[in-house]
Parts: C-alpha cells; structure tokens; sequence
C-alpha cells in the first residue's frame, strides 16, 4: 500500500519509515502538519495515512475530519505519545489508534487489516452512500480505564448497557464504561447487533435463546454468559424473528 505519514517530529517519521518500508509497503509522502497532509493526500492519493495529532497550525484530528471529504478517501492510522485522544480518535472513524513508539507488530496488524479496504472499495461506498449518514463501523471500542485507554474488539463484546450518560460495555474479558449513546452504536453496528430493549443492545453472534420470566416477561441468554437481559415487549418481535435465523 502507498503510505502518507504526516508527523512534526523528524526522528519519529524516520521510525515509521523504515516500519513502513520493512512490512513491504511504501511512503509516498512526509508532512510535517495537517494542512501539508490533506494537500499531499489530494494529489498523490495515498492508501493510508499514519497521523500525529499534536502538531502545529492544524492538529490530527482536525486534519482527518477534512480527509474524510476527499475521494477516494484514505484510511486514517493514528501514532501519537497520548492515550487521552483515543475516543475523539475513533469517533473520527479512524481505521486505528497506535501509541508511541509503534511496535512493527502492532502496526503490521493494523496495515493487513486495511488491506481487505481497498481505495476502490473505500471510493464506492462513498459514492453510493451519502458521506453525512455513513459510518464505517469500527473494530475496536475505545474505552478510558484506571489502566489507561483501552481497546476492546466488537467481536468480543457481548453486549451494550445504556445507563444515564454512559453505556456498559460487557465482553469476554469483563467490563469498561464509554460515552457514547446507544442510538449511535446501534447505527454504527446494526448489522451485528440487536436492540432488545430501549436501554440495551446485544450481539447476534452471542445470542442464545430466550427464557421466560413470568406471564408476557422474557431474558434473552447469551452464549458463555451468566447474566441475562430483560426484553421488553416492543422489541420481542424481532429479536424472535432474528434468533430463528440463527
């Protein structure tokens, strides 16, 4: 893949350089700012783009908001020395969130990823889906924790809890709290997971049945889990619907 790396810190872009360069991929460019960035990327058209976010006269994630206009649009990595960006990061639909120094490992992760999201496929979506709607649904769940920002993957998450102005999200390896809104999630991964009740929305994939509490009451079960979820009537319909196609 052609890759564009845009940060303001010289010995930091020859590291990820020579990363790039020895995963097998190219550097097609070097900004030292936003502004160089989204210029560079409109003419050269770059695959990816791994992104600094504190730079000076335009910072990264104000750059990957104006990168997400141009067409064909080029996957968003952020590389930066600071945890406390992460959910802003992802909220921008960045394709992922690497600290400093990047380890090949965890770079090279991310890059063969992004190689089944070709600029082809990228530039089809957006022409076919109007770019204010369209979320392209996210991998991992960013979460702040007493540990720091941590990253759950979709596929582990069990479910999504709404209570008051946070939202619980349950997957194999426990439980971490996000800020962000249950009507969202349910836009961004609908197509994995199913609202059962107002407050909560639960992954197909772990769906295991439903039980009956009393006359009109159910609890969905979750494969692997002990804990059940009341549903409430006005989503019974379809999650019976959907668990008979399991």
């Amino acid at each position: 893949m052609d890759i564009l790396i845009c940060d303001d810190e010289p010995l930091a872009v020859e590291r990820l350089s020579r990363l790039v360069t020895q995963l097998g991929h190219q550097v097609v460019a070097k900004a030292s700012h936003g502004q160089q960035a989204i210029d560079l990327a409109q003419s050269l058209e770059p695959d990816v783009i791994l992104l600094d976010i504190q730079m000076p006269e335009m910072d990264g994630l104000t750059c990957a908001k104006l990168l997400r206009e141009l067409d064909p649009m080029p996957a968003i990595i952020f590389c930066t020395a600071y945890d406390h960006h992460a959910l802003d990061a992802f909220k921008s639909n960045a394709e992922g969130y690497l600290l400093k120094p990047v380890m090949q490992q965890e770079l090279q992760q991310v890059l063969d990823h992004l190689t089944k999201l070709t600029q082809a496929q990228l530039s089809t979506i957006k022409q076919k889906e109007n770019m204010d709607e369209i979320k392209i649904s996210r991998h991992q769940i960013a979460a702040k924790t007493y540990r720091g920002v941590e990253l759950v993957p979709v596929e582990n998450i069990y479910y999504f809890l709404a209570d008051q102005k946070y939202v619980t999200v349950r997957h194999k390896n426990g439980s971490v709290l996000i800020d962000e809104t249950l009507k969202d999630l349910e836009h961004e991964f609908g197509d994995r997971f199913i609202r059962i009740h107002r407050n909560a929305l639960v992954s197909v994939s772990f769906l295991d049945g439903l039980e009956v509490v009393s006359s009109g009451q159910y609890q969905v079960r979750c494969r692997d889990l002990e804990e059940r979820l009341a549903v409430s009537r006005r989503h019974l319909p379809n999650l019976r619907e959907r668990i008979q196609k399991l």
